[in-house]
C-alpha cells in the first residue's frame, strides 16, 4: 500500500512543528527556569492543540493526530514546569 505524497507532506509539517518544541522543553526541564516562559500562551497553547488532537481522532487524519498529539505532551509538559517553576 503506498502512501500519497499528501500524507508524507502532511506527516513532514507535523515533525517539523512537533519538533519545535523539543528545544524548550529541554532547556526548562534542564533550567528549571521559566520566568521567560508566558502562562497565558502554554496555556493557550495546550488547549489548542488538545483540541486540534481531538479533532484529528475524529476526522481520522493520521498526520494532524501524530503532530497534535506529541504537541500537546511537550506543550503541556512545559505548563507543568511554568506552573510549578513560576
Amino acid at each position: 500500500m503506498a502512501v500519497s505524497p499528501i500524507k508524507v507532506l502532511g506527516f513532514l509539517a507535523a515533525f517539523l512543528t512537533t519538533s519545535a518544541f523539543v528545544p524548550q522543553v529541554w532547556t526548562s526541564w534542564r533550567t528549571r527556569d521559566t520566568r521567560g516562559i508566558s502562562l497565558g500562551m502554554f496555556s493557550t497553547m495546550t488547549v489548542g492543540v488538545l483540541l486540534w488532537l481531538i479533532y484529528g481522532l475524529l476526522i481520522g487524519d493520521g498526520p494532524l493526530v501524530a503532530a497534535n498529539g506529541l504537541a500537546f505532551v511537550l506543550s503541556l509538559a512545559v505548563l507543568i514546569l511554568k506552573i510549578r517553576n513560576g
